[in-house]
């Protein structure tokens, strides 16, 4: 097992086309030994029966499996229900969000923060989880400021989680300062970087627009100038995160977390060039 934390993010597959697939990207991405490989969990819980089979798969192939979870007020007892089918699979952790509803859906859902979603585990299954949550180095892009942000997640660890995962973002001096101010207000729970491989352009600004991920000036003019050549996206996006994911574990990151958008090459690429796995390995 490596000493440095290492996870993967998958969404969950809607078709046995991708169910299939997509156990294969696991497969290869298990050779990295990760400490786990996390399922996300759509809007308003859109994907949370394939979310859970997916996860039940991964645990059953030898894998710790961690489910995304958010949840609106009206929707505890079957969230309950999903818990107890989690613990009774083996599951250790989760990771624990703010509950969005799906775009476009109005109506009088009470939505769950993720510190009150933190305190509802632990009041109904005490240590049984460990619970994560999520961190904004560059600000969540609905926070009434960059200190209410930070006051918002001192909360989750408060109500008893135990390590952040961030967003994505491409410069590490956006996750040292805010490491620090953290540390400032007391947090002191290990908080992995999220890391967003660049294989599409169109596809990142069109994700960094939504979530508040900024993009630095420089490598968005670099992108565009690539066009469609795709050969040329992936080897600068190789490069550019290859430093970046250097420069964070070099300055005392815990580990990484990789969004992986399903795929395995560029992930397994980059963990090469990091030293998690022997370069001659053979996939």
């Amino acid at each position: 097992m490596n000493t440095r934390h290492l996870s993967f993010e998958f969404f969950p597959p809607k078709t046995p086309e991708g169910k299939e697939k997509l156990i294969h990207v696991h497969r290869k991405l298990s050779e990295l030994q990760p400490e786990f490989f996390s399922v996300t969990y759509g809007a308003g819980g859109s994907t949370r029966e394939f979310t859970r089979d997916f996860v039940l798969a991964i645990q059953a192939a030898g894998s710790s499996a961690v489910p995304h979870l958010s949840v609106c007020a009206d929707e505890k007892s079957s969230l309950l229900t999903l818990l107890h089918e989690y613990k009774d699979a083996g599951i250790k952790k989760i990771v624990a969000l703010r509950g969005d509803l799906p775009s476009g859906m109005g109506g009088p859902k009470q939505l769950i923060y993720a510190n009150e979603l933190v305190s509802f585990i632990r009041e109904h299954f005490g240590d049984s989880f460990e619970l994560l949550v999520a961190a904004y180095p560059e600000i969540h892009p609905e926070a009434e400021s960059y200190e209410k942000d930070i006051y918002w997640l001192k909360k989750k660890f408060e109500a008893g989680a135990s390590r952040g995962i961030t967003q994505y973002f491409y410069n590490p001096d956006s996750y040292a300062y805010f490491i620090e101010q953290c540390q400032k207000v007391g947090i002191e729970a290990p908080i992995i970087p999220g890391i967003m491989p660049i294989t599409n352009y169109h596809n990142l600004i069109r994700f960094s627009d939504s979530c508040g991920a900024d993009i630095p000036r420089w490598i968005k003019k670099r992108l565009h100038q690539y066009g469609d050549d795709i050969d040329s996206i992936r080897d600068f996006g190789l490069d550019i995160v290859t430093s970046l994911c250097e420069n964070l574990l070099s300055n005392g990151a815990p580990g990484l977390h990789f969004y992986t958008m399903n795929q395995a090459d560029v992930s397994l690429s980059l963990c090469k060039r990091l030293g998690f796995l022997d370069a001659d390995a053979k996939h």
